[in-house]
């Protein structure tokens, strides 16, 4: 049960309870006590304040200070209270004891104080147990032979006592219910407020790998509990997310991997059919091989690019350079691919820009975004590259003069596999020889650094792509 939040929740109410109910009954306790004890103490000062009074008065009216000590003490008992009258010399005048046995020893005159009662408590041994008297002790000087005599009161405190313990018996029996009703009421208490955490733990331990989607129930999404539960349901969200694009990744990296994998087979196996071939024949089909092993190198390639970036293992080698020669170097490396396509490669712009970054993954960044451009563009069009400065951030644009992307691909082609359908831009050996994560690996070393990339424009004019990073003195 402590094992527990609620049982932990329920000791936690009762502690508090019964430490609250300890503290306020022993106050209340001991205030009661001290009241009841300072009852008797006022009675028996009061009990020799009217004793010497009336001993004073029968002695003024000529009695003898016998008889005035047996009148007093005769007139003044209780039922409850004895009073004792000695002589200067400590010889008895007066007694009454009216309901008990218990004797009064004179205690040495020279500590019995004349100005006030001394007050002290007595213990009592006898068959019935110990018991407790209060005593006061005073001596008097009577005019007019200023004769000093010495008066003893005393009571039980058994009635103290007993009042005591009929206080005692209720208060333990009431702390005892209240703590009793405390914890029922904590672990009620406790189970209603943790059934929303419980019934979200038995539906986060249905929720696996196969149902990502199922949300957690949040009965209250004011309180902590709700606040909990919808913070959970937005991670469960991102995970669902997650694992749907792992999911297609997958998918769609076995589908890229099929094509050229099938190729090669089928190359290898209508080769080895026939006995004898000519050698023409064996060189066409280990080209044809070969270039679909160089593009399954190039998918493996940026595949595990993207899967260290997504684990967030891609280390950025950076150092300082100038973005402007590396934007004039991408810019000849390019020619030579948009040569053979009768494609113009200008550089319309270009700043001095110093940078601090991974030099070879910018290249390879702009370099994807120069092959995509060349792709695209047509027989006698034109990439155009840029580098420009707009407040702290550096632009590089890459446009085509291609027939642009669709506009329901837009939202698309920065997907990992995907490849717009635009008729008319490409040959088929081209589209072959794409991986469809060339624009997904320039986005993600953008971002990399800082920056981002952007679709900026597509249309039959042509489409530009611009890269947006901060400018570092």
């Amino acid at each position: 049960m402590i094992n527990t939040v609620r049982g932990r929740l329920t000791l936690w109410y009762v502690t508090a309870l019964a430490l609250v109910l300890a503290i306020f009954g022993a106050a209340f306790y001991v205030l009661l006590s001290r009241a009841l004890h300072a009852r008797v103490d006022n009675g028996l000062r009061s009990l020799i304040e009217v004793s010497t009074r009336s001993l004073s008065n029968d002695l003024d009216e000529g009695q003898s200070i016998i008889s005035s000590a047996l009148s007093t003490a005769a007139e003044l008992a209780t039922p409850e209270q004895s009073l004792l009258i000695f002589d200067p010399s400590g010889r008895l005048l007066a007694e009454n004891h009216p309901k008990d046995d218990f004797q009064m020893r004179l205690p040495e005159l020279g500590s019995i104080p004349e100005e006030k009662a001394s007050l002290y408590t007595v213990t009592e041994l006898g068959g019935d147990g110990a018991a407790d008297y209060r005593v006061a002790a005073r001596r008097v000087t009577i005019p007019p032979k200023n004769v000093t005599y010495v008066l003893l009161a005393s009571q039980s405190l058994d009635a103290v006592e007993d009042e005591l313990a009929l206080l005692r018996k209720p208060l333990l029996f009431a702390g005892s219910v209240a703590l009793l009703l405390a914890g029922l009421g904590g672990w009620l208490l406790a189970r209603k407020s943790l059934a929303p955490v419980v019934a979200m733990a038995g539906s986060a331990r249905r929720i696996g790998a196969e149902n990502l989607g199922q949300q957690l129930p949040v009965a209250n999404p004011r309180d902590e509990l709700g606040q909990l539960g919808a913070t959970f349901n937005e991670l469960l969200a991102r995970l669902h997310t997650s694992f749907e694009l792992q999911r297609r990744f997958m998918a769609d990296a076995s589908h890229e991997l099929r094509t050229p994998l099938s190729i090669m087979r089928t190359t290898a196996s209508v080769t080895l059919r026939k006995r004898s071939r000519k050698k023409d024949e064996y060189r066409e089909a280990i080209q044809m091989m070969d270039e679909q092993s160089r593009r399954l190198s190039r998918i493996v390639k940026d595949m595990f690019i993207l899967s260290r970036a997504d684990a967030g293992h891609y280390p950025l080698n950076k150092s300082s350079f100038y973005l402007n020669d590396l934007l004039e170097e991408v810019a000849r490396a390019g020619g030579l691919l948009a040569e053979h396509k009768s494609v113009t490669i200008e550089i319309t712009n270009s700043t001095e820009a110093d940078f601090h970054g991974d030099e070879d993954l910018l290249r390879q960044m702009i370099l994807n975004l120069v092959d995509n451009a060349i792709k695209y563009t047509s027989a006698g069009g034109v990439v155009r590259l840029s580098l420009t400065q707009e407040s702290d951030n550096y632009m590089i644009s890459v446009s085509d003069t291609g027939p642009g992307i669709p506009i329901e691909a837009q939202a698309h082609v920065f997907d990992r596999f995907y490849r717009a359908n635009i008729e008319g831009s490409y040959s088929e050996e081209t589209v072959s020889d794409g991986t469809g994560l060339g624009l997904a690996i320039a986005k993600w070393i953008a971002q990399a650094h800082d920056g981002n990339l952007e679709l900026a424009r597509s249309d039959h004019r042509g489409t530009t792509f611009i890269v947006k990073l901060p400018a570092h003195a």
